[in-house]
């Protein structure tokens, strides 16, 4: 993936299009007032909140790919990239940007706080879908915070104050993630099956010959997840994590093995267990009894 523009800076991204800048360590950007910009891919070094009305075609998020007429909120952290490639045209932009950088919020509420944002974290596909009201109530912020980087640089408490707009924005975000989150494990019991698919296929297809145990990054790709959201999915409605599920979905498939006769050592390797000894661990650990007890317990029932 070639990168057009590192934004190791708040402002860089700012001088790249042409946008006013007016602090030091806080960008705001109000895409409608910039004109035509290029595209770029970009590696971003500070945070960033992108509020757009809809996606150029092929913008990349991650391992996201969005189509043109979508709009949302994309968060980065520190070490990410998206955009889309500079391919020589130029288009207009609806939206707005928030950057800042990690040493403006040293010290602060939000670098208490900025662990708990969940929405930074979802880098690897998903975007932030809101509503209008929600875009408006952001868009809003944005133009109050924008307002005193503009109008209030040599006023008392200025840096508390924009701190003060970014905590709030963020709060939002959050709110705005939470409501998406809900909605998105009322359709859990639909994911839960798809889940138990994936495992099944995985092991109809031999998978674990070359692969071993099924991990849980390879469920979550095959349900186009990220690993974080579909954690939070599965727990939310299991009440356990994918792993916990993944090992109990396995020792159900170990015990079946085992009743049907096959030795101890040749189920372990068909689980994908490099060896029977971490077989024997993982099911002692899950039930309390070594495979071999288990068989004979059963034996005696």
């Amino acid at each position: 993936m070639k990168i057009d523009l590192y934004i190791n800076e708040a402002n860089d991204y700012a001088h790249d299009i042409g946008a006013p800048v007016y602090h030091p360590h806080v960008s705001v950007i109000h895409y409608d007032e910039v004109g035509e910009i290029r595209h770029t891919m970009n590696r971003i070094g500070c945070y960033g909140i992108f509020l757009q009305e809809e996606f150029p075609e092929g913008l990349t998020y991650g391992i996201g790919t969005y189509h043109e007429g979508e709009g949302s909120l994309m968060a980065y952290s520190p070490g990410q990239i998206g955009g889309k490639q500079d391919d020589g045209t130029r288009r207009l932009y609806h939206g707005w940007v928030l950057l800042f950088d990690n040493e403006f919020i040293q010290g602060s509420a939000i670098e208490q706080k900025i662990d708990g944002y969940q929405f930074f974290s979802y880098h690897s596909n998903e975007a932030l879908i809101l509503t209008p009201e929600e875009k408006n109530m952001l868009a809003q912020l944005m133009t109050n915070l924008r307002q005193e980087l503009e109008t209030q640089a040599h006023s008392f408490g200025h840096n508390d104050i924009i701190k003060d707009f970014i905590l709030l924005i963020l709060d939002y975000c959050n709110r705005f993630y939470f409501r998406q989150f809900k909605e998105m494990t009322t359709e859990g019991s639909d994911i839960l099956s798809r889940f138990q698919q994936v495992l099944t296929d995985y092991y109809s297809r031999g998978m674990q010959k070359a692969n071993g145990l099924p991990s849980v990054k390879y469920c979550a790709s095959e349900l186009c997840l990220s690993p974080s959201y579909f954690g939070d999915i599965i727990r939310n409605v299991l009440g356990e994590s994918p792993k916990d599920y993944i090992r109990d979905f396995v020792i159900m498939r170990a015990k079946n093995l085992i009743l049907g006769g096959k030795p101890i050592a040749q189920a372990a390797d068909e689980l994908g267990f490099e060896y029977p000894q971490h077989f024997s661990r993982m099911f002692k650990s899950a039930t309390g009894q070594t495979p071999r007890k288990f068989l004979d317990e059963q034996r005696k029932k």
